[in-house]
């Protein structure tokens, strides 16, 4: 027997004990729920849409591609530890739903980037960003009039603008001249900050290094300030040393920032370090939005962000408990967004579920009334009651998520 012969007889041996093994006697491992017998085990093959998609490739199954990319809905996030990659995790968990959705987070680099990513980007559906980044670009020259293209899903919730300094630093303005470090020019912090410091008049000299890299600069001397426009408690901002001479730099909510900011504060409890116990530093906020390109209802890429619509609204309440991001709480669908247009369907969503605020427009109508007849007036509608209604309206838009 020849050295070749004999390993061609192992090998049809080898092959034929190998498909004489359970795993292969019924042709596809997808079939074998319970493979060893064992009561209540289930082989990941049965339940795995991923498992089942690499199955079917072999069979050249038209019909698996065409479901995997129909109803796969990809979101650009942001930084890798930011609250936009949390948010963009939190979605998959909540709405991946075999063949009806699947959603793709994806690692960006910042607001801009996204509104890139967005436009040119082949397959990115929806991004988050700041409500302010269009604005900027747009006044700013470096593209022109494409707020068209674009249509916002919802507001999600409101990042602080942290400024920190040296100690010596004790308002916006004695940063006029000095080196302010604003973030790599990607992302949204550094609009946001250019932005204010225009309105207010300041005149930094901008430096645009990466933040981990500014605080260490800001210690050493080489920057006067560090900006950082996140979520509040932020992580690295907590992070800065109060002996190390520096503190929080409060930001006045003037005339110049309340169109398109909102006021808010820092907390003591929030950065011992920066803040004396029980104090709070004055500062503004902006918007942080879920975003889509605006597209026709008649194309295929409308109808995937229409269904995304559908479910994620639908199951919002899921996302607003643990062990979610706490932010998700101050979400608000219905919250209108100054200068966006809202997505189509998003406004038909609401326009069907509109029952709530009209349940509540009742209860308000309803107290009034009580309030004639205990006062000895008469229960009617009027002008005065319908102001105070839309200040009701106003009010309860404005009031603040529970606490953490």
């Amino acid at each position: 027997m020849t050295m070749r012969y004999a390993t061609r007889v192992a090998s049809r041996c080898a092959i034929a004990l190998l498909c004489a093994t359970p795993a292969f006697s019924q042709g596809n491992p997808a079939n074998q729920a319970n493979p060893k017998g064992a009561k209540g085990e289930i082989d990941p093959a049965a339940v795995s849409d991923g498992l089942k998609a690499i199955f079917s490739y072999s069979t050249g199954n038209k019909t698996t591609r065409d479901k995997l990319n129909a109803n796969t809905i990809t979101v650009m996030t942001g930084t890798i530890g930011g609250t936009y990659v949390q948010f963009g995790a939190d979605l998959a968990s909540v709405l991946d739903e075999g063949d009806q959705i699947r959603v793709l987070p994806i690692v960006g680099r910042g607001s801009v980037q996204s509104i890139a990513d967005i436009l040119f980007l082949k397959g990115v559906d929806l991004g988050i960003m700041r409500a302010d980044t269009l604005d900027y670009l747009e006044r700013k020259g470096f593209t022109g009039n494409i707020r068209g293209q674009f249509a916002y899903i919802t507001k999600l919730y409101n990042e602080e603008m942290h400024v920190v300094a040296k100690t010596s630093v004790k308002s916006l303005a004695d940063l006029n001249g000095k080196r302010v470090a604003v973030d790599l020019p990607n992302g949204g912090t550094f609009v946001t900050a250019i932005t204010i410091f225009e309105r207010l008049g300041i005149k930094p000299t901008y430096a645009f290094i990466e933040q981990r890299v500014a605080y260490e600069k800001l210690k050493s001397g080489e920057l006067d300030a560090v900006v950082a426009v996140e979520v509040s408690p932020s992580k690295a901002v907590s992070m800065v040393k109060g002996e190390q001479n520096l503190h929080l730099v409060p930001i006045p909510y003037s005339e110049p920032l309340q169109g398109d900011y909102l006021p808010s504060e820092l907390r003591a409890e929030d950065y011992p370090s920066l803040i004396p116990s029980g104090g709070r530093i004055d500062t503004v906020a902006v918007p942080a939005i879920l975003a889509a390109y605006n597209w026709s209802p008649k194309n295929e890429r409308y109808a995937k962000v229409e269904n995304f619509v559908k479910i994620f609204f639908d199951r919002l309440k899921s996302l607003q408990q643990p062990p979610f991001h706490p932010k998700w709480k101050e979400v608000v669908l219905s919250a209108p967004l100054k200068g966006w247009t809202r997505f189509p369907a998003a406004q038909e969503w609401l326009d069907r579920n509109a029952t709530v605020a009209s349940d509540t427009r009742q209860r308000f109508e309803q107290f009034m009334g009580a309030q004639a007849r205990d006062t000895g007036g008469q229960d009617s509608k009027t002008e005065d009651d319908t102001a105070l209604y839309q200040q009701f309206l106003k009010w309860k838009e404005s009031q603040p998520a529970p606490k953490r």
